[in-house]
C-alpha cells in the first residue's frame, strides 16, 4: 500500500488526506497544535459555553466546495446553517446595503441598481456549480466551461473601484466594497474585484452559511471521514526540518511557503527555495471578540438579522482604509467585519448573551492596539454598543501568527492576493501544488484557488501526488 504524510490539519491538509485515503492511500496527517483544525477551530471564550470561532467563521465558499458537497459531511455532524439575511453594509444615514440569498430579493432592495445587480449575478450564480469547476482551480488552464467563465472572468480581472463604477447608489457601491475587503487588497488594484465577486456568486448559489456548532465542525468532520477511511492524525507534533518527516511516498504540506522551504532546507531546489522565501504577505488582522448582552443594537434594521455585517461607512471610505493598511499605514476608520454566527446558530449563545466575531484589517505585523478602533466602528453604526459588551477577548496579529503560523504577520489570507500569486501561488508555474522534489507537494491557501474553509487546494494537491504514485506504479 502506498503512504502519505500531510503535514497541517487545516481544511487543506484534512481534504488532501480524505482525497488520498480514498484512493487506498495508507495517510497520516501531522498537526503541531494540540487540537486540528488550523483557521478553522471553534472554542470556548469569555463567558462559559460561548462558543466562538477563531479565524474563519463564514463560509460561502464552503458550502459551495464541489468536494464538500460531494462527501456527505452530515454523517459527521456538518450542518450548515443560514442567517435570514446573508450580509449587511450600514451608512451613516441609518441605510444598508442588503445581501439576501436571493438575487431577485437583493436586486430588489437596490433601488436604481437592482437591474445591474442582477444582469451581473444572475446568470453566474445560476450556474455556479459548472462554473465551480474553473475557478476553484489554477486559472491558468484549459477551463472546462469557456465562454461561462469568460462571463465571470471578465468583470473579475478588473479592479474593483471599475466595478462599482456600474452602480449607481451608494448603498450598493458600499455593499460591494465591503465583499471586495476580503481580499486585503487596494480596491484599484486589477483582479481586486475577483474574490469580491466569487464571494458573491457562490453566496447567491448556496448563501452565506455557518456550521452548527461552529466552524471547527467542518474539520472535525474532514477528520472523521479520513479516520473512517483508514487514515490518522497526529497532534501535538511539530515537523521543523525534513528529518522529522516519517518515510512516505508522498508528502503534502498544508504550510506557508518560507514554512515548507526552512523544512526542506538544502533539498529544495534553489529557484524555488528562492520563491518560496520570497512569497509576499498582505495586511494583518486585528481579531476582537466580544460577549454582548441583548445582541447589537445596529441602526439599521436589516444589521439586526445579517449573519455578516460590513463596517467601513462608503466605498470611498473602505478604499481609503484598504489602501492605508496596504502602505503600512493603521487607519482610524479601518474596514471591520462583524460575525453574527449565533443568528443562524443559536446553540452559540449563553441565554441572552451572544458571541460576536470580529476583527479589523490592519497593516502587516501591526504592534499597535486595534480594540478602541473596532468598538467605534461598531458604536458608530450601533449606538449604545459599548454598554451590552460583558466580555471581550483579543487578538493581534502577533498572536494569530502564533496561534497558526501559516499567518505569517496577522496575514489570514495565507499571503498577498496580487495579481501573480492569485494567478500562480507561490512561484510562477502551470503545476503551483509541485514544490520541485518528486512526490513533494504544497496544499495551503498559498496555492490556487486561496482561501476558504472549501479544501479545493487541498484537492489539487492530492489529485498531482495520485498522479505521481501512478506513473510510478504505487
Amino acid at each position: 500500500m502506498s503512504t502519505a504524510v500531510v503535514v497541517g490539519s487545516g481544511p487543506n491538509g484534512l481534504a488532501a488526506g480524505v482525497v488520498l485515503a480514498r484512493a487506498g492511500v495508507e495517510v497520516t496527517v501531522l498537526e503541531a497544535a494540540d487540537e486540528i483544525g488550523g483557521g478553522a477551530r471553534t472554542v470556548e471564550a469569555i463567558v462559559p459555553g460561548l462558543r466562538h470561532d477563531r479565524c474563519s467563521a463564514i463560509h460561502p465558499m464552503a458550502a459551495a466546495s464541489p468536494f464538500l458537497r460531494a462527501l456527505d459531511l452530515g454523517r459527521y455532524g456538518l450542518e450548515w446553517r443560514l442567517p435570514e439575511v446573508d450580509c449587511a453594509h450600514p451608512l451613516d444615514d441609518g441605510t444598508a446595503g442588503v445581501l439576501h440569498r436571493s438575487v431577485a430579493e437583493t436586486a430588489a432592495g437596490l433601488g436604481a441598481d437592482g437591474p445591474r445587480w442582477s444582469r451581473l449575478f444572475a446568470g453566474p450564480a445560476a450556474g455556479f456549480d459548472r462554473l465551480a469547476v474553473d475557478v476553484l482551480g489554477p486559472l491558468l488552464r484549459v477551463p472546462h466551461h469557456p465562454v461561462r467563465l469568460a462571463r465571470f472572468g471578465v468583470p473579475a480581472l478588473l479592479p474593483a473601484a471599475v466595478v462599482a463604477k456600474a452602480f449607481t447608489e451608494q448603498r450598493t457601491k458600499a455593499l460591494f466594497a465591503g465583499v471586495a475587503a476580503h481580499g486585503f487588497r487596494p480596491l484599484g488594484r486589477p483582479l481586486s474585484a475577483s474574490i469580491g465577486l466569487g464571494i458573491l456568486t457562490a453566496g447567491h448559489r448556496y448563501g452565506w452559511a455557518v456550521p452548527a456548532g461552529g466552524s471547527g465542525a467542518i474539520t472535525g468532520a474532514l477528520a472523521a471521514l479520513l479516520r473512517d477511511l483508514g487514515g490518522r492524525v497526529e497532534t501535538g507534533v511539530r515537523v521543523r526540518r525534513a528529518a522529522d518527516l516519517p518515510r512516505a511516498d508522498v508528502t503534502v504540506f498544508d504550510l506557508a511557503p518560507a514554512a515548507v522551504a526552512d523544512v526542506l532546507g538544502d533539498r529544495l531546489p534553489a529557484r524555488i527555495a528562492r520563491a518560496y522565501r520570497g512569497f509576499r504577505h498582505g495586511p494583518g488582522a486585528f481579531k476582537v471578540d466580544f460577549a454582548v448582552e441583548g445582541g447589537v443594537p445596529w441602526t439599521a434594521g436589516a444589521a439586526r438579522r445579517a449573519g455578516t455585517v460590513h463596517l467601513g461607512g462608503t466605498f470611498a471610505e473602505v478604499a481609503a482604509a484598504e489602501r492605508a493598511v496596504h502602505r503600512g499605514r493603521m487607519p482610524d476608520r479601518p474596514f471591520v467585519l462583524v460575525g453574527q454566527q449565533y443568528l443562524a446558530d443559536p446553540q452559540r449563545s449563553v441565554g441572552d448573551v451572544h458571541p460576536l466575531w470580529s476583527y479589523a484589517h490592519v497593516p502587516h505585523g501591526w504592534a499597535g492596539g486595534a480594540t478602541e478602533a473596532v468598538i467605534a466602528q461598531v458604536e458608530r453604526f450601533a449606538p449604545g454598543f459599548r454598554d451590552r459588551v460583558v466580555g471581550i477577548a483579543v487578538r493581534s496579529p502577533a498572536q494569530i501568527a502564533e496561534d497558526d503560523p501559516n499567518f505569517v504577520g496577522g496575514d489570514i489570507m495565507t499571503g498577498a492576493k496580487d495579481v501573480r500569486q492569485l494567478l500562480f501561488g507561490p512561484r510562477a508555474t502551470l503545476t503551483p501544488y509541485d514544490v520541485g522534489i518528486p512526490g513533494h507537494y504544497l496544499c495551503s491557501a498559498a496555492t490556487p484557488p486561496g482561501p476558504g474553509a472549501h479544501g479545493m487546494c487541498g484537492v489539487h494537491a492530492a489529485t498531482r501526488a495520485l498522479a505521481h504514485l501512478r506513473e510510478r506504479g504505487r
